[in-house]
C-alpha cells in the first residue's frame, strides 16, 4: 500500500500544480474583459479572438481545475442520505462512485473527444467569427482534462481504501475532532 500511496501523493502535487496554475487564468481572462471593454467603449475596438480567448481561458480553468477540485473535495454532492450514513458508508459509496460512475465517465469523454480533437488539429480549424481563433487548443483541454480528474479518481480510490483498512487517518474525522474542539 506504500507505493499505491506514494502514488497517490504524487497525483495530488501534480493536480495542485495545475490547478493552482489554472486558478491564475481567471485573473488573466478578467483582465482581458476589463481591456477588451475599455478598447470598446473609449476607442470603439473590438476583436473576436479577445472575447473568444476569454471563453477559452475560462474553459482552461473549468477543464483543468475540476482534479484539483475533486482533490479537495468541493465537487457537489447529494447529501441528502450521504450525511446520515455512518463514515464507513459514506467512504465505501465514494469508492463504488469512482468506480462505476467516475472513470467511466471520464474514459468515455475522453474516448469520444479524441476523434474531435484530432479532426480539429489535423484540419487547424479557426472559429467562424471574424478574427476568431484556431480552435484544437481548447478542445485538446478536454481529454487532458478529463484524465487529470481520472487520475484524481484514482488518487482518491488509493486513499478511501488505505481509510478503509486503516492504514492512514481520516481526514474528515480529523476535521471533524478539531472542529468540535473549537
Amino acid at each position: 500500500m506504500g507505493a499505491m500511496l506514494m502514488l497517490s501523493r504524487a497525483i495530488d502535487a501534480l493536480n495542485t500544480f495545475i490547478g493552482k496554475a489554472a486558478s491564475w487564468l481567471i485573473l488573466v481572462a478578467v483582465l482581458i474583459s476589463a481591456v477588451n471593454a475599455v478598447m470598446r467603449k473609449l476607442f470603439s475596438i473590438s476583436s473576436n479572438a479577445w472575447l473568444e480567448s476569454q471563453w477559452y481561458l475560462f474553459s482552461a480553468v473549468f477543464l483543468l481545475a475540476a482534479a484539483y477540485t475533486l482533490l479537495n473535495n468541493q465537487h457537489v454532492k447529494v447529501d441528502l442520505v450521504y450525511s446520515a450514513l455512518s463514515r464507513r458508508a459514506q467512504l465505501w459509496i465514494e469508492v463504488l462512485g469512482t468506480i462505476f460512475f467516475l472513470f467511466p465517465f471520464c474514459v468515455i469523454t475522453i474516448w469520444l473527444s479524441l476523434p474531435i480533437v484530432a479532426a480539429k488539429i489535423a484540419s487547424g480549424e479557426v472559429s467562424n467569427n471574424t478574427g476568431g481563433l484556431i480552435q484544437w487548443p481548447v478542445w485538446i483541454l478536454i481529454p487532458i482534462g478529463f484524465a487529470l480528474l481520472a487520475l484524481q479518481g484514482v488518487s482518491e480510490l488509493i486513499k478511501r481504501i488505505a481509510i478503509l483498512k486503516g492504514d492512514i487517518p481520516d481526514p474528515v474525522l480529523e476535521a471533524d475532532a478539531e472542529a468540535a474542539r473549537l
